[in-house]
């Protein structure tokens, strides 16, 4: 199975580009990922995982740059880089500082292109996606709509951003409440998200073999961000693909537990195929990544849409 991309040009990556943050306890780092040439870039903004930082999923953030994106990764104060001790009075709302960290980068989108050579005048500021893993998820979900409930299940704010034209969300967590398991809902209650206003086009993608222990439900509870959001929407269920889809958060990563390669290399594709659609950017490349996936012999995974 071959999906075709652009050919992949150098890149630039710089980092740390430091965001004043007050109000947060520490100033915001950012890296920034470009490729080298090219003009009218569209924007992905990253969101990691519990515990990682901006030096995180290299395999993702590399390859959209090399293909035509610039990649914006934060560092969020979850951080193991930070050590917040879990007393810190930030921990609580961590969550929320998240979701703000990523709408900071969209506000001083002026500093960063600055803070990068050669980057200045080449930013298409009207194509912008955010994509997040695991917690990341989450952050991203609620800037494309989704809000948390609160114990009484009424929708608190919505953090949702304009700005944010599509998301992807990998090994997203759904629905709260009773498929929490009870060590998650004393622990996460913010993990109680609502994705019946998340109607930003949105491609979501679970592995068929994501078992989590915050959940009292099977792998299919990361589909929910899926099935519970109106508006269009795609889904990638990868098979065998435990909670790092194959290794995405980095290249040599020892907490990968289903490491694959060739599993990492179709979501390289099929995000960059779906992105390039979803802002308007071609109309080719999406048909034919679903197509080259559905006509394989041993497919990976497939894909459905609504």
């Amino acid at each position: 199975m071959e999906i075709k991309v652009s050919t992949p040009t150098p890149i630039i990556s710089v980092k740390p580009v430091v965001l004043s943050a007050p109000g947060r306890g520490e100033d915001l780092q950012v890296r920034v990922s470009a490729p080298a040439t090219g003009s009218e870039l569209p924007i992905i903004v990253f969101s990691h995982g519990f515990g990682w930082s901006l030096d995180g999923y290299a395999p993702l953030a590399d390859f959209w740059a090399a293909h035509g994106f610039v990649v914006i990764q934060p560092t969020h104060l979850d951080s193991r880089t930070l050590n917040l001790p879990p007393d810190d009075p930030r921990t609580p709302r961590i969550w929320r500082y998240r979701v703000e960290d990523m709408k900071r980068i969209l506000d001083q989108l002026d500093l960063i292109e600055a803070s990068v050579p050669g980057l200045s005048g080449r930013l298409d500021r009207s194509s912008i996606a955010a994509a997040g893993h695991s917690f990341g998820g989450q952050t991203v979900g609620m800037l494309l709509g989704a809000r948390i409930l609160d114990a009484h299940g009424e929708p608190g704010e919505d953090m949702s951003d304009s700005r944010i034209k599509a998301g992807v969300l990998l090994s997203t967590t759904g629905k709260g409440g009773a498929d929490l398991t009870p060590f998650a809902a004393e622990h996460f209650p913010f993990m109680n998200p609502s994705f019946a206003d998340m109607s930003t086009p949105t491609l979501v993608v679970a592995g068929d073999h994501d078992q989590s222990h915050l959940s009292t439900r099977g792998p299919d509870w990361f589909t929910d961000p899926y099935f519970l959001s109106p508006g269009s929407k795609s889904l990638l269920t990868l098979f065998g693909a435990e909670h790092s889809l194959g290794g995405i958060p980095g290249y040599t990563v020892t907490e990968t537990t289903d490491e694959s390669p060739e599993r990492v290399a179709l979501i390289q594709r099929i995000t960059w195929a779906y992105l390039r659609n979803a802002l308007d950017l071609d109309d080719y490349s999406w048909p034919a990544a679903r197509a080259a996936l559905e006509e394989s012999a041993a497919p990976l995974g497939r894909i459905e849409s609504k």
